[in-house]
């Protein structure tokens, strides 16, 4: 039996993924969390064989910061995202960060279900929908800077080209304006830019915002 814990900010969400999952005679839900934090506790308590979680509870790919937080943790858990987002960056840095799995929400059940059963055996599994052009990166090479920036870098960024103050990101993520600052100069210097404009190219490009 292959035990999972389940998280995602809408309870909706979880109730459905529930049930589907229930149905299932090898697999069974042992816990629930609406939070990164409660997500990394109960798979701390419960190790479960498999956490599936979205890509962003609260604010902007939390997800990989909480996959980040399992696989450094030792943790015999692995992971599976899943995620709204279809865009390649995406699926990148969920790959960079130990993620077993990927399945968009539009999949269907079954891609879900593979997803699982596949981590839970210690294989990774990448939905159809994405896999062609991920290979095909991989043959061609990662392009330039793709899975530079950390998850939280990608959060700045992401706010940044929003249009967040610098405060305003400070207080969303919880930090002091002094550290944004310093994280923004870092970034910049990192990727070889000099303007905002080349900041918002760059995160259009990798995914950190939709336009």
């Amino acid at each position: 039996m292959i035990s999972i814990v389940l998280a995602d900010d809408h309870r909706i969400v979880i109730k459905g993924f529930e049930m589907i999952l229930g149905l299932q005679p090898d697999m069974e839900v042992v816990g629930e969390a609406s939070s990164p934090e409660e997500a990394l506790d109960m798979v701390a308590k419960l190790r479960p064989d498999v956490l599936v979680t979205d890509i962003s509870m609260g604010s902007e790919k939390s997800g990989l910061l909480l996959c980040e937080r399992v696989v450094e943790s030792g943790l015999p858990t692995a992971v599976v995202m899943l995620s709204m987002h279809d865009e390649q960056e995406y699926l990148r840095q969920a790959m960079s960060r130990g993620a077993k799995g990927y399945v968009l929400k539009s999949s269907e059940d079954d891609a879900l279900f593979a997803a699982i059963r596949t981590a839970a055996n210690g294989d990774t599994y990448i939905c159809h929908e994405l896999l062609g052009a991920f290979v095909q990166d991989a043959i061609n090479g990662a392009k330039p800077g793709a899975v530079e920036l950390t998850p939280r870098e990608s959060e700045v960024v992401s706010l940044a080209v929003k249009g967040y103050s610098n405060s305003d990101i400070a207080e969303h993520l919880h930090i002091s304006v002094k550290t944004v600052e310093s994280q923004k100069s870092k970034i910049m210097g990192k990727l070889g830019l000099h303007t905002k404009p080349e900041l918002f190219d760059y995160a259009a490009s990798h995914g950190l915002i939709r336009i």
